[in-house]
């Protein structure tokens, strides 16, 4: 299939985009229903930007800063959508931020599926991408761009696929994980309210991987959703390719810090051998209040029903995937 906190160096604003309470993407926006293609007449929330919304993380809001996301009509097998800016118009220019000018993430509401694709923008200023949808449920689509002239988004609509589904719990946390034959290793973790560091280390057949490939700039990509609200945010490594100092693996770097206990979905994009593949983990940072979601026990039994857990998919399999 075809298809960004404050850290050290390289990363932009975790703490000034990932400071809410639970719940609130539930209320900013009702989620659009898609008949086996999304619905481009959904009601969203005006989310008008005041000192309240500097203080949200990414992917709750659908309008933010005059900017709005809206999905709009498309063939079954694709989703398109479109960035109105503050005079009402699509938005036709955007600058590249990761190699990039859109960065598209879809996740379900479980976690059980996720993507990161790059739509292709089209002269009337939308973008179209063959559709990251893998299968029933509801899922949280964020765009991530910066418009020329204007600062950093992320922007989050829901989008409803009906079908018969069955809820996914949350995979347990774990420190180790693998993917197409890759052993990826989490060392460290945030921690809310201050910054930490965590090194994802990636080897193969029980060797480390010393050569890893840029991809979209980096040797690492990032993207954390909190359970609950599904807050966002993309984080890239300390340091770039070709700077000097930064080694190709096998371990990756980050720094952040989140301001908030409770439950983290983290998955890790690196290049290696001219793929890209995704590490998955589960984090629980500090001690969640009560009532506070948290990773569920992992299932007794196969479960037949929805798309599969992403961690250890193949690329371009159902669950996550590249452009």
């Amino acid at each position: 299939m075809r298809t960004v906190t404050r850290l050290a160096g390289f990363v932009v604003g975790l703490a000034a985009v990932f400071g809410a309470t639970y719940g609130v993407g539930r209320l900013v926006d009702p989620a659009p229903v898609a008949d086996s293609r999304h619905d481009g007449g959904a009601v969203h929330a005006t989310g008008e930007h005041d000192e309240a919304t500097d203080r949200l993380p990414g992917g709750l809001l659908v309008s933010d800063r005059g900017y709005t996301l809206e999905p709009v009509d498309a063939p079954a097998d694709e989703f398109a959508f479109r960035v109105t800016g503050p005079d009402g118009r699509p938005v036709t220019r955007y600058d590249v931020a990761h190699d990039k000018r859109m960065h598209l993430i879809v996740a379900r509401r479980d976690l059980s599926g996720f993507r990161h694709v790059h739509p292709d923008l089209a002269p009337d200023g939308t973008w179209r991408v063959d559709t990251p949808l893998a299968g029933p449920g509801q899922w949280r689509a964020f765009a991530d761009f910066t418009p020329t002239g204007g600062e950093p988004l992320t922007l989050g609509v829901d989008v409803t696929v009906p079908g018969e589904l069955t809820e996914r719990p949350l995979p347990a946390p774990a420190t180790s994980t693998t993917v197409d034959g890759y052993t990826v290793t989490l060392t460290g973790a945030p921690t809310p309210g201050r910054t930490s560091p965590f090194t994802l280390t990636v080897n193969r057949d029980g060797q480390p991987v010393t050569d890893l490939e840029p991809y979209l700039g980096a040797y690492g990509h990032l993207v954390a959703l909190r359970r609950g609200d599904l807050a966002y945010l993309h984080v890239h490594p300390d340091g770039t390719p070709g700077d000097g100092r930064t080694q190709p693996g096998p371990a990756v770097t980050f720094l952040a810090e989140v301001p908030s206990a409770g439950s983290y979905r983290l998955y890790l994009d690196f290049r290696h051998g001219g793929t890209v593949h995704t590490a998955e983990f589960t984090v629980v940072t500090g001690t969640p209040p009560a009532g506070t979601p948290t990773a569920d026990a992992p299932p007794t039994g196969g479960d037949p029903s929805g798309p599969a857990p992403t961690g250890g998919a193949d690329h371009g399999t159902p669950g996550h995937g590249h452009n």
